[in-house]
């Protein structure tokens, strides 16, 4: 069934691990951030934050999209498929455009961005801080990197890129 689906040929077998390191600690320090953001407005709302971006990120979307993806069980750009064949049975690869996760995984990533940068700026506006403003702009830059740069690099070499509808290198 795999032969229906057309991937780019030219994509990487596997990524790099030191690529893999670097995109997962880039996605912690990103988590991190937020939470900080979040914490300065009220420790309750760094809580819901933080819990809210470990099962939608490293569980939710892990089931819904990296089971039906190439990469399964194998090395991607975060090495989520690695991640995915530990938790979840292969889903069918037919199916990983029109995955539900293909639509909650901007959303998720979007409220990852902009929840804490809401708080914080509600935060400063109370009461301004240096720290605050350092954990804004840090967030910021991290959210750029990530959304942005990061995502056009990976998605590039992604064997997935030619029928992904969130591919940032079509």
């Amino acid at each position: 069934m795999e032969n229906e689906v057309k991937f780019y040929e030219q994509g990487l077998e596997e990524y790099p691990k030191a690529g893999i390191v670097f995109g997962n600690f880039m996605m912690l320090l990103w988590i991190g951030l937020g939470t900080i953001a979040c914490w300065f407005l009220h420790p309750f709302a760094a809580f819901i934050y933080l819990a809210f971006a470990i099962i939608m990120v490293f569980i939710v979307l892990r089931k819904l999209v990296c089971v039906n993806c190439y990469y399964y069980d194998k090395r991607c750009s975060m090495g989520w498929g690695k991640l995915s064949a530990l938790f979840f049975k292969k889903g069918h690869i037919e199916e990983f455009s029109t995955s539900s996760g293909l639509k909650l995984a901007p959303i998720t990533y979007g409220l990852l961005s902009l929840a804490p940068l809401i708080l914080v700026i509600i935060s400063l506006i109370q009461k301004f801080s240096i720290p605050e403003l350092i954990i804004l702009l840090l967030l910021l830059l991290v959210s750029f990197y990530s959304g942005a740069i990061g995502r056009k690099k990976t998605c590039a070499k992604c064997k997935m890129k030619t029928i992904c509808p969130g591919s940032a290198a079509k």
